[in-house]
């Protein structure tokens, strides 16, 4: 490992990498997103799994480290296995981009099993679930080392020095494997039954909060986030409890048009239930945040609420109306904001 008053990353061109030495450091980064589409091929693109789990961007200092969603929400607390970091790579002071993920018991990634270590705040009770829901923390990008800015590199030169490092990493931090095969990856990924496949252009540089077409986004499950505009109330065992959401997404990010996408009631445990309607509670609104407003069976009974909560649902299909086919409820996306929720594709 590298001194502490050397360079680790060999020769820094001059300019702006120079000029802004350490400002990685300075704010908590939004991360670069990959767009939706088929499966890029050639040359010049590199691939990986899409784990299914949470972004959390890591700053680790020899002091400690700071950890972040991609909507800028504290993951230190819920994660204090990301605490190991920085022991392991002391001195080195480094910035690093990953997917936090839980799996299930056929070593699968589960969303529904990382649902129980994503909304802790107490540090004692993070402690505790960790030894009950492991997490891995899969790193596959590297934005700064040694205090050096590298976002200006191509990701080939990120990703080299990403391995330079990888050997040094603690225990449940692991470097994402790179193929250069993307639709055998994909054709495994569906066998599996894994989320699909992240197609990255080698020469891409990193954009934060961009969400760009240098990276490219290849489901083969069919979930996607979507926000929620308001619930139902349920009937039998759920009588006079919340029964279903509301949800709806963008046309665009940022548009503040809210497109309504069906209603979703399965895939809820009953704990599940009683937190999301607590959760909502106090987004209760009179006015209904979708235009147009839904079709008029599906207003019935509702309960509006402000179109701040995210939620993961997985589907048969999109119908032609643009509902939801056979939706399913999968958990809360407290990383995600709700202004960049937009329909797939």
């Amino acid at each position: 490992m590298a001194s502490p008053g050397g360079d680790p990353t060999g020769p820094v061109p001059p300019g702006r990498h120079d000029q802004h030495r350490h400002s990685l450091a300075a704010v908590a980064l939004a991360p670069m997103k990959a767009t939706s589409g088929p499966l890029p091929t050639g040359d010049a693109w590199a691939y990986e799994i899409k784990w299914d789990g949470m972004r959390v961007l890591a700053d680790v200092r020899p002091d400690g480290v700071r950890a972040w969603s991609s909507n800028g929400r504290d993951a230190g607390a819920a994660f204090p296995e990301l605490h190991a970091l920085s022991g392991a790579l002391a001195p080195l002071e480094v910035l690093l981009d990953g997917e936090v993920v839980a799996f299930d018991d056929a070593g699968r990634p589960s969303f529904g099993r990382l649902q129980q270590r994503m909304h802790v705040a107490s540090a004692a009770e993070a402690v505790r679930r960790s030894a009950e829901t492991p997490v891995a923390y899969v790193v596959f990008d590297l934005l700064r080392l040694g205090g050096h800015d590298l976002t200006g590199r191509p990701w080939h030169e990120r990703r080299r020095l990403l391995d330079r490092i990888a050997d040094d990493l603690p225990p449940g931090v692991d470097v994402a494997t790179v193929y250069d095969d993307g639709a055998g990856l994909l054709a495994a990924a569906d066998e599996q039954g894994l989320e699909g496949v992240i197609a990255k252009r080698t020469d891409s540089t990193y954009v934060p909060g961009s969400r760009t077409r240098q990276w490219v986004k290849v489901k083969v499950r069919r979930h996607d986030e979507l926000v929620v505009g308001g619930w139902s109330g349920g009937a039998g065992n759920r009588e006079g409890r919340l029964g279903s959401l509301l949800v709806g997404f963008h046309a665009a990010p940022g548009d503040g048009v809210l497109r309504y996408a069906g209603r979703v009631g399965s895939g809820f445990t009953g704990a599940e239930l009683d937190r999301m309607a607590r959760r909502l509670a106090p987004l209760a609104t009179t006015t209904c945040p979708f235009d147009p407003p839904p079709p008029p069976l599906h207003r019935k009974g509702a309960h509006w609420v402000a179109p701040d909560v995210v939620v993961e649902i997985a589907y048969g299909e999109w119908t032609s109306e643009g509902r939801l086919r056979h939706p399913v409820y999968l958990g809360e996306r407290p990383d995600v904001g709700a202004g960049d929720v937009v329909r797939p594709g």
